[in-house]
C-alpha cells in the first residue's frame, strides 16, 4: 500500500528549513509536493536541499509579476495544502496569502512558518535561526568554560527543527478536521513560538520556588559518564536508572571495586569523592575495548544503555543500523550524486513512508504542472456547516508511556481535544515532570503485573483509538498490553510505541535515553567540539520524538478515516535527532564538515554571530555588510570583511548597551534580538503573556503553577491549553467505574491492584532529581 497522503496535494512556496522540511514530510508520506522556486532557485544553497526537495515536482515562478501569479493563484486552486515561510503579510502582498487563497478555496488547508507570528510586535522582522533563538532565550553559557558566562552558539537549527515536527502534526489535524465538514483552515506555527516545546518544563514555576535554567557541568557522573575507548572514540553510558548501572559493574567492574561501592550509584550520588574514584576506575576499564565493542557488549550481555559517540558523517555512510531502521536513505541527487541522508522520523506498518524520488532538476516538471492546470482535479465535495469542535473531540487514548518522549506525544493530542488515559504503576518512581508531560489527561494508577489490573486496562481498550507505550521490547507483551493482545481487543486501534532507536536495526530492542539518541548520530560530538562529547543541554530528542509521534499517530488516524484499518506507529530519539539536523543530514562525495562546533563559538560568521555589548549579548543576523551602512554608530564597517570585520564589530557593539544596539538595527532593517533568558524573561514578557504562551493553571495540590501552553495554531479548531495534569491516580475511580467494575474497587484498592495515590515521598509534580557532577 502506498503512502496515507496518496490523493493529497501540497503547494510548497518554502524557503530555507522550516518550510521545506514539512513539504518533505507530507512528501514522503504520500502527497504529491509541488515546489515553487524563484528565478534562480532556492534562496538557500545548501547541500540540504538534496534531502529537502527530495520527491517534488519543480516549477519557476515570478510571484513578482502578474504571470508568476496568476499561475500560483491556479496551483492553489488545485492544492489541499499550501506551505510557505515568509515574514506574515510576504504572501499576502504578492497576491497569494492565506485570507485571499481561503475566501476563494475554503477547502484550503494554508499553513504559514514564519520567524514570528502575524500578532508578535516582531512579526515584521527577518526570522533569521540564531535570532529567534537568542529571542526565545535558547542560548546560555559555555558549560565547559567557568567563569566564563558569554552565551555559546548551537549550530543544529532549533526553531526550524522545531516548527517543522509541531507544523507536522497541526496539519494532520487540520485534514483530520477537513474530513468532518469539508474546511480547511489557517495554521501558523511561529519558529518562536516553537521554540517554547524544545524548552517547556524551564519555564515552569511552582508557588515559591523558580526553576533555574540547564546548565550541567564539565564532569561526569559515572553511571552517564563519558569514557575513552582503545580506538580514541568515546562511549556514553546511559544508566540513570540504579539497576541498569549494577548490570553493568556486576559484568565489568572488578569485584574489588564493587566491594568498595563503586558499582553503587545511589551512593556515588551523595559521596563525590567515590563518584570520582568509580570514575578513574571506569576509565581504565574502557581501554580494554574499542568504542563498537563496549557498545554491542554492554547492551547485549548486560541490558544497560550504552551509545557510541559518532559523527555524523558515520551515522550517515558508515552505520549498518541507521540504514535498517531508515533513519538514513540512499538517493542519487542529480547535482550531488549519491547522497546518504536522513530518512524519516516515523514508521508505519500499513502505509510506511517512502521518498518519491530524489530531488528533481529545477523547473523540470513546468510543462507538466501548466498543463495539469488546464484539467482541473475532480469536484470535490461542497463544505459542510463549520464544525469549531476540537479536532480528537470524541476520540479516546489509553497511555501507558514513562518519562518523556511518550507522554509527550499524548500531551499533544490531549491539547487537540483528545480524552487520554495515562496508566501508572502504584509504585512508579518514573514520573519525571509529570506536571509538564501529563497535563490535560486522566491519571489512573494500575498494576499491570496482576491479572485483575490486565483486566481493567483491557476493558478500557476495548474503548479507545490509540494505545501509546514506549516500553522496551518484549515488556508491553509480559504486561498484557502488547500489539497483538490490544488488537484483539480493538482491530483498528491505531497502536503507537516510542523507542530509543526504531522497530529495525541491531539496536532496534536496546533500551535507551535523550542522551544516547544524541550520541550515536553526531549531536554529543558537534556540541562538545574538538574536546570531550557533550550531552546537549535540552532534551531535544525526548520531545521532539513527543511531537513526530503525535504526526504519526494522526497520519494512522486519518489512515483510518479513508480506510477503516488500524496500523502500528513508531517514533524513536535516534530518528528524530536525525532529524533535528537536517542541514548536516546530507552526505556526498567530496562535502565539507565545516559547521560551528563546541563551546567556543558565537555564530556562523561576522554578520550572522552573538555580540556581547556593554550589558549583555544580542544576536545580529545580516544579509550582508552593506546592510549595516544606516545603523548608527557602524557606519564604515561596511567595507570590511572576514576577521577585521568581525574585530571592529566586536569592538564598536561593547561601546553601547544591547538594547541600544538592537533598536538601532531593527530600525535599518537588519535583524537582532537580545539574547533572553527564557524562563526569568521570555515567560514573564506581556506580549507572551498575552499570545497564550505562559500560562498560569490551577493544579490540584499544588496551587497555581506557571507552564507553557500551545499556540493558536489552528484558525477554526485550535489546540487547547489543558487542564493541568492531575495528581498521578486522580481517576483511578472513575475510570474503573467506566470499566463497569465500579463495585468491586474498594476490594482491588486493599489487593493493591490499584490506588488513588502515590506513596508517601512521591512528589505530586513529578520533578527530576538532580544528579552531582564533577568538574
Amino acid at each position: 500500500m502506498g503512502g496515507a497522503l496518496q490523493g493529497i496535494r501540497v503547494v510548497d512556496f518554502g524557503q530555507y528549513l522550516a518550510g521545506p522540511l514539512l513539504a518533505v514530510m507530507l512528501a514522503d508520506h504520500g502527497a504529491d509536493v509541488i515546489r515553487v522556486d524563484p528565478p534562480g532557485g532556492p534562496r538557500w544553497k545548501h547541500p540540504a536541499n538534496a534531502m529537502l526537495q527530495r520527491g517534488k515536482r519543480s516549477i519557476v515562478l515570478n510571484l513578482k509579476s502578474a504571470s508568476g501569479r496568476s499561475t500560483a493563484e491556479r496551483l492553489a486552486a488545485t492544492a489541499d495544502i499550501v506551505v510557505e515561510n515568509f515574514r506574515p503579510g510576504v504572501m499576502d502582498r504578492l497576491g497569494v496569502g492565506a485570507s485571499a487563497m481561503l475566501d476563494r478555496w475554503p477547502r484550503l488547508i494554508y499553513c504559514s512558518l514564519p520567524g514570528f507570528g502575524k500578532d508578535d510586535p516582531r512579526a515584521g522582522m527577518r526570522g533569521w535561526e540564531g535570532v529567534v533563538c537568542a529571542a526565545a532565550g535558547v542560548y546560555h553559557p559555555s558549560v565547559r568554560h567557568p567563569p566564563d558566562e558569554s552565551p555559546a552558539f548551537n549550530a543544529i537549527p532549533f526553531a526550524s527543527s522545531y516548527a517543522a515536527a509541531i507544523a507536522s502534526h497541526t496539519v494532520m489535524a487540520a485534514l483530520i478536521a477537513r474530513q468532518r465538514d469539508g474546511l480547511g483552515q489557517r495554521i501558523e506555527v511561529p519558529l518562536f513560538d516553537a521554540l517554547f516545546e524544545l524548552q517547556g518544563h524551564y519555564g515552569q514555576k511552582l508557588p515559591g520556588s523558580s526553576r533555574p535554567m540547564p546548565r550541567p557541568g564539565a564532569g561526569n557522573f559515572a553511571p552517564v559518564g563519558h569514557f575513552l575507548c582503545a580506538d580514541g572514540r568515546w562511549v556514553h553510558l546511559g544508566q540513570v536508572q540504579e539497576h541498569h548501572y549494577r548490570w553493568f559493574t556486576q559484568k565489568f567492574m572488578p569485584a574489588e571495586a564493587l566491594a568498595r561501592g563503586l558499582g553503587d550509584s545511589a551512593r556515588l550520588r551523595t559521596d563525590p569523592a567515590l563518584n570520582v574514584e568509580a570514575l578513574r576506575v571506569l576509565a581504565e576499564i574502557f581501554k580494554a575495548r574499542t568504542a563498537s565493542e563496549w557498545e554491542l557488549a554492554i547492551n547485549h550481555e548486560t541490558g544497560a544503555c550504552t551509545g557510541v559517540c559518532q559523527t555524523t558523517e558515520e551515522w550517515l555512510h558508515s552505520d549498518e543500523h541507521a540504514r535498517e531502521c531508515r533513519a538514513v536513505i540512499s538517493l542519487v541527487d542529480p547535482e550531488y550524486g549519491p547522497t546518504y541522508q536522513a530518512g524519516y522520523p516515523v514508521w508505519l506498518s500499513r502505509t510506511p513512508p517512502e521518498a518519491q524520488g530524489p530531488r528533481h532538476a529545477l523547473d523540470a516538471d513546468r510543462a507538466e504542472i501548466v498543463a495539469e492546470l488546464e484539467s482541473p482535479r475532480a469536484a470535490l465535495d461542497a463544505p459542510r456547516a463549520s464544525d469549531t469542535r476540537p479536532v480528537l473531540a470524541g476520540y479516546r487514548a489509553i497511555d501507558v508511556s514513562q518519562v518523556l518522549a511518550g507522554p509527550t506525544a499524548t500531551r499533544v493530542l490531549a491539547e487537540y481535544g483528545m480524552d487520554v488515559i495515562k496508566v501508572n504503576s502504584p509504585l512508579d518512581n518514573q514520573l519525571g515532570l509529570h506536571l509538564h508531560t501529563n497535563g490535560g489527561k486522566r491519571s489512573m494508577l494500575l498494576d499491570l503485573k496482576t491479572s485483575e489490573g490486565k483486566e481493567i486496562l483491557h476493558r478500557l481498550a476495548a474503548t479507545v483509538d490509540v494505545f501509546h507505550q514506549n516500553f522496551t521490547r518484549g515488556v508491553a507483551e509480559r504486561l498484557g498490553c502488547g500489539e497483538p493482545a490490544i488488537r484483539r481487543i480493538r482491530p483498528d486501534v491505531v497502536y503507537s510505541t516510542i523507542s530509543a532507536f526504531g522497530q529495525a536495526g541491531f539496536r532496534s530492542g536496546w533500551r535507551g535515553r535523550e542522551e544516547l539518541g544524541q550520541a550515536v548520530t553526531g549531536a554529543q560530538l558537534r556540541w562538545g567540539g574538538d574536546e570531550e562529547p557533550l550531552m546537549q543541554v535540552y532534551a531535544l530528542n525526548d520531545f521532539g520524538t513527543g511531537h513526530y509521534s503525535a504526526f504519526g499517530i494522526l497520519v494512522g488516524l486519518y489512515h483510518r478515516l479513508q480506510t477503516g484499518d488500524g496500523q502500528q506507529v513508531h517514533a524513536s530519539l535516534a530518528q528524530t535527532c536525525t532529524y533535528m539536523q537536517i542541514p548536516f543530514m546530507v552526505g556526498h562525495e567530496g562535502r565539507l564538515w565545516d559547521e560551528p562546533r563546541g563551546q567556543h563559538v558565537k555564530g556562523w560568521g561576522p554578520l550572522d554571530r552573538l555580540y556581547q555589548a556593554s550589558d549583555r549579548c544580542f544576536y545580529v543576523a545580516a544579509q550582508s555588510a552593506s546592510e549595516l551602512k544606516n545603523v548608527e554608530g557602524l557606519r564604515g564597517v561596511e567595507g570590511l570583511g572576514g576577521p577585521a570585520l568581525e574585530a571592529e564589530l566586536t569592538s564598536r557593539f561593547l561601546q553601547q548597551p544591547a538594547t541600544t544596539w538592537v533598536k538601532r538595527l531593527v530600525a535599518a532593517g537588519v535583524a537582532a534580538s537580545i539574547n533572553f533568558e527564557f524562563s526569568a524573561e521570555v515567560m514573564e514578557d506581556p506580549d507572551v503573556k498575552r499570545r497564550g504562551l505562559s500560562l498560569v493553571r490551577q493544579h490540584a495540590e499544588v496551587g497555581e503553577v506557571r507552564s507553557i501552553a500551545p499556540s493558536r495554531r489552528l484558525s477554526r479548531t485550535p489546540a487547547r491549553p489543558s487542564f493541568a495534569a492531575p495528581p498521578a491516580g486522580w481517576h483511578t475511580r472513575e475510570l474503573v467505574e467506566e470499566a463497569g467494575l465500579g463495585d468491586e474497587f474498594q476490594q482491588l484498592l486493599s489487593r493493591g491492584v490499584l490506588a488513588e495515590r502515590q506513596p508517601e515521598g512521591i512528589s505530586p509534580v513529578g520533578q527530576l532529581v538532580a544528579v552531582p557532577t564533577t568538574r
